[in-house]
């Protein structure tokens, strides 16, 4: 769509800082044809036209052609209006040619300075690449989500700081888009800065979303207009994430001439995300039919993890370029790429916990590696394997810790995948810790009967060994609680939930197994013994999960229904799971609350994960 005089004429005001009357003054122009101009009842005479396009650094021939059509428009010339079209579809397409390239990149929360020079180094090693517009995430400078350092004076200072220093580094004929937040009639926004030609331009994101992870509106104030600029004869309108959701922002973008949409993102991965991504853009470009690039955020920040997938999608609908997913990447969409095929679900979550593992140790910069207290079951195996493939096997510790309940197969198994994986392997027998500390407390429990006291107990010395261990040597303390345990507080506070990342806090145990076994498919490294026996923390004699808990097949189906799709118990037992099992699972979920509050931080993968997303209170007499 044709741009109008009156939104030149605004151009025009933001890049001289002019009143109307100063504008009128200044350029020699009568105040009545200004005043016609403003209110949309004049167009730009030939003159004014490429008086305007002088001003504001425009092809003079384009913003003419704009001018023929609203003119035709307004005296409702069908002939002269289709003439027009045909011109300024022309000049688009002799244009000189726009080169645009994805810059997926994985920034550092607060490390502003680095990640300035990030953006700088890459816009330069685009710019050799003949690149004319390089275009980088949601936030990029600052890392995405910031959270309360927003509310720090100096963060933002820092900010606008970095802001400009990239400014004055820029080849002046190469053009960046990067999200950044901005200060404004004094408001806090999350904008997306243009720098062309040497100038600073911002668009300030005009949706702001307040559910699930999201707490933008506690930081930032909402825009409310349009962002469309020129680069080489391509009109391109911007959006930030959540604006590309909604409709409203596209199609006022593309009233305002918009050609080509350009999405800044820092869209956390999910399961299922990517596909949504592709469905409601491919709504947008077919509705306004306008070609769409989606530049998103790829990493792990703490309980987040950002999938990458950045791509970009013709006015048709079709997918023409598609990045990486899980990995750094810059691209050059010059021309459609090969598709990379869908890969199973499986590979997916397997990729998304190591990215997440190894950036929360990588980046925070406390610890050396990572220490594990594998026990020869499932989910210690899986997560001795995702750490090994996050950090290196020589930055891994595994430590085999067994009682007198520790069956001779987790020993076994225990110690072939250690050796299979090439990590550090101890063994630290806990019988005699156990039996001291049973010895000191026997006076206190005199007449009372052994229960689950004693085998938390045992667990209890387990955490505390790890954590000295850790201590001592620099790793963090990967704890290997899966989803379904964490949901029924089948776990031990201060004793197996003890460390400081859980790379499975959101893996429901059926998709253990499925992950363990795709894993297998790489290399095989899990025993296979540990993936076809039943489950069992090993706290008591014969002891086995489905003696506390009923099969993680059903158990897992009524988790979902309660957590992921919030659904009452009667719409549950609806489905055919049985009533009692149904009321206990549920009473079980809301009652341990207290002890999810205090579990180590793990990587969101579903639509409802336990921690920064949900967030139910401790104490309540809710019933379902």
């Amino acid at each position: 769509m044709a741009t109008k005089t009156k939104e030149y004429l605004a151009e025009v005001r933001k890049k001289t800082g002019f009143s109307d009357y100063k504008i009128a003054q200044e350029y020699d122009i009568n105040q009545s044809n200004l005043s016609k101009y403003k209110s949309g009842k004049s167009a730009l005479s030939e003159t004014h036209a490429w008086l305007f396009a002088s001003i504001l650094g425009l092809s003079p021939a384009e913003v003419v052609a704009n001018t023929k059509i609203e003119q035709a428009k307004i005296n409702k010339n069908k002939v002269k209006l289709e003439f027009w079209q045909e011109q300024l579809e022309k000049l688009s397409s002799n244009s000189e040619s726009l080169k645009i390239a994805i810059a997926q990149i994985n920034p550092i929360v607060g490390d502003i300075k680095n990640n300035a020079q990030q953006i700088i180094d890459l816009s330069f090693e685009a710019f050799d690449l003949g690149t004319t517009l390089l275009v980088f995430p949601e936030l990029a400078l600052i890392g995405y989500p910031p959270e309360d350092l927003l509310l720090r004076e100096g963060f933002i200072s820092q900010a606008e700081e970095a802001v400009e220093y990239i400014r004055t580094q820029l080849p002046e004929t190469m053009s960046i888009i990067f999200g950044a937040p901005t200060r404004f009639d004094g408001g806090l926004y999350n904008s997306a800065y243009l720098i062309q030609h040497g100038q600073i331009r911002t668009y300030h994101k005009q949706k702001l979303p307040n559910y699930g992870v999201f707490d933008e509106k506690r930081y930032f104030r909402a825009g409310n207009k349009p962002f469309v600029f020129e680069c080489n004869g391509r009109r391109i309108g911007l959006v930030v994430c959540e604006d590309a959701w909604d409709a409203e922002p596209i199609g006022i973008a593309v009233d305002f001439g918009a050609q080509t949409i350009i999405s800044l993102n820092a869209s956390p991965f999910q399961i299922n995300k990517h596909t949504e991504r592709l469905e409601t853009i491919k709504q947008r470009v077919c509705e306004y039919k306008v070609d769409f690039i989606y530049v998103n955020m790829v990493g792990g920040q703490d309980e987040l993890v950002f999938d990458g997938g950045s791509f970009a999608m013709d006015k048709h609908g079709e997918v023409t370029q598609q990045l990486p997913f899980f990995q750094v990447a810059m691209q050059v969409l010059d021309a459609p790429s090969k598709i990379p095929p869908y890969e199973p679900i499986e590979k997916t979550l397997y990729d998304a916990l190591v990215l997440a593992t190894k950036d929360y140790i990588n980046k925070n910069g406390v610890f050396n590696g990572a220490v594990i207290g594998l026990s020869g079951g499932i989910d210690s195996a899986l997560t001795l394997a995702i750490a090994v493939d996050a950090l290196g096997s020589e930055h891994i510790q595994a430590i085999m810790m067994p009682y007198e309940y520790t069956s001779s197969m987790s020993l076994e198994d225990a110690k072939a995948q250690a050796s299979s994986m090439g990590v550090d392997y101890q063994e630290v027998n806990i019988h005699p810790m156990v039996s001291s500390f049973n010895m000191q407390l026997s006076p206190l429990f005199a007449g009372l009967t052994p229960d689950t006291t004693e085998e938390n107990l045992q667990a209890r010395i387990r955490g505390t060994l790890l954590m000295a261990i850790s201590n001592k040597s620099g790793k963090i303390v990967l704890t290997t609680g899966n989803k379904s345990e964490m949901a029924v507080g089948y776990a031990t506070l201060y004793g197996d939930m003890s460390g400081g990342f859980a790379p499975l806090k959101d893996i429901a145990k059926t998709m253990v197994y499925r992950l363990a076994k795709y894993r297998n498919t790489i290399n095989y490294v899990i025993p296979g013994r540990v993936i076809d026996r039943a489950p069992s923390a090993e706290l008591a004699p014969n002891q086995i999960d489905s003696d506390s808990l009923p099969p993680y097949d059903e158990l897992d189906a009524i988790l979902e229904l309660f957590i992921e799709q919030k659904q009452s118990v009667s719409q549950i037992i609806q489905q055919g799971h049985n009533p009692d099992t149904v009321k206990r699972i549920t009473r079980l979920v809301l009652n341990n609350e207290y002890k999810r509050r205090q579990s180590a931080p793990g990587p969101k993968v579903s639509a409802n994960a336990f921690g920064k997303e949900r967030r139910y209170p401790m104490t309540s007499k809710f019933q379902p």
